[in-house]
């Protein structure tokens, strides 16, 4: 199963050879999967459209005399989820106004000469720090400065403090008619992007796991340039959790303000969330017990120990217990909201599964002559890490069906 967000283009169906090239590819991409292309494209054509209407009501139903305030707030405010536009117009909005504001307060006051240029940037620059207006906070010192400049530039007090209420006249209608467009116009439902942060994740880590367990069951697996290699990727796999979280964040996240979400409910779909983030964080714990296990692996061992038969019937038992393991992130890298019921009955099914080949690992380790309580060996630290490995995926399987289980009770909720 190719990510819709991967570099890998998808197999070209139509008739026609398409276009070619990078550029190509990202458009086939857009417009033949629900993928990240196709949310770029999609917010790119709405960002226009939020502009251009803005700009028709600036320049040519109010004739104003800074007209581009309108469409840039517009663009500014178009984010990927509505939850999202809405937080950034109003901070967006706050920032503007207290900008402007400070500009009026101190040009009145001190007049427009350098020194109240000065005041106005040293205040807004400080003010643009407050919490509250996030990444926002630099829009005071800008508009404080397109202020100044207006207010510079006018005939007359009346008339800058007429244009100054015009840009954040300007600044409301832009903000409203990107958060409207955002809202109306294909609302961003990011239900899939829950999917690919756990598609991308599961898959690395089935990768990983399907390049170890082989080379447990040969007898010269564990070369220590090989350990090593599995040590490096186990490491990496940090920024992917950080990607997974953030894409579960966002398809969270897009649930808020949006009409989309509504209509769903109504029909009978409802997405495990609960579920979706106990896959992301059991895979997170399991990411870096992984990376344990792999350390652990690469671990110096005794050659005599390493020839011995216990000790090659050891890791073949392991490399079987990783197989299992690999086959449940396999799975869940090929989760997918249309067929979850299925797959979480098939993801517990291996589950139980992956418990009676952890059963036998445990038994023959414990009817061996194995050093398990040798810290210096890596045995009894392998066993531990893999009873960890066991009960996370146990743990996510259970919470996975129980959220389908709910899910099918109560499908309006």
């Amino acid at each position: 199963m190719n990510d819709p967000g991967s570099g890998v283009a998808a197999k070209d169906t139509g008739g026609g050879p398409g276009p070619a090239g990078p550029g190509g590819q990202w458009l086939r991409r857009a417009t033949r999967s629900d993928g990240p292309e196709r949310h770029t494209l999609a917010l790119i054509g709405k960002s226009t459209l939020a502009a251009g209407i803005s700009w028709v009501i600036a320049y040519d139903l109010m004739q104003a005399t800074s007209p581009a305030f309108a469409p840039l707030s517009a663009v500014l405010v178009m984010q990927v989820t509505v939850y999202r536009s809405v937080t950034q117009a109003l901070r967006y909005v706050g920032a503007v106004s207290v900008g402007v504001a400070l500009q009026a307060a101190l040009g009145l006051l001190a007049g427009p000469d350098l020194l109240t240029f000065v005041l106005v940037a040293l205040f807004a620059l400080a003010i643009g720090r407050w919490r509250p207006l996030g990444s926002q906070g630099s829009q005071v010192a800008t508009a404080a400065f397109f202020a100044f400049s207006t207010y510079v530039s006018a005939s007359s007090s009346d008339q800058a403090l007429t244009q100054l209420g015009q840009i954040i006249l300007l600044v409301f209608i832009g903000c409203g008619v990107g958060v409207l467009v955002n809202l109306l116009v294909l609302p961003p439902l990011r239900y899939r992007s829950a999917e690919y942060g756990i598609h991308t994740l599961a898959q690395s880590l089935c990768d990983l796991l399907s390049d170890i367990y082989p080379a447990l069951r040969q007898e010269e697996g564990l070369e220590k340039e090989r350990t090593a290699h599995w040590r490096q990727r186990a490491a990496s796999l940090g920024p992917m959790v950080t990607k997974a979280q953030a894409s579960m964040n966002t398809a969270r996240e897009s649930i808020y303000y949006n009409p989309r979400s509504l209509f769903r409910r109504k029909h009978g779909h409802h997405v495990t969330f609960d579920g979706y983030q106990a896959v992301v964080d059991a895979l997170e714990r399991v990411s870096y017990q992984v990376a344990s296990m792999t350390r652990s692996l690469d671990q110096e061992q005794d050659e005599d120990e390493r020839n011995g038969h216990e000790h090659r019937r050891f890791f073949h038992a392991y490399g079987d217990f990783l197989a299992s393991l690999a086959d449940i992130t396999g799975l869940f890298g090929e989760i997918d909201e249309d067929h979850l019921q299925d797959q979480a009955q098939q993801v517990c099914k291996s589950a139980g599964e992956a418990q009676e080949v952890h059963k036998r690992l445990a038994q023959g380790a414990q009817d061996s002559s194995l050093r398990l309580s040798d810290p210096s060996y890596p045995y009894g630290i392998l066993l531990a890490e893999a009873a960890r490995l066991m009960d996370e995926f146990q743990y996510t399987c259970d919470v996975l069906q129980q959220g389908v289980d709910h899910a099918a009770q109560h499908p309006s909720r």
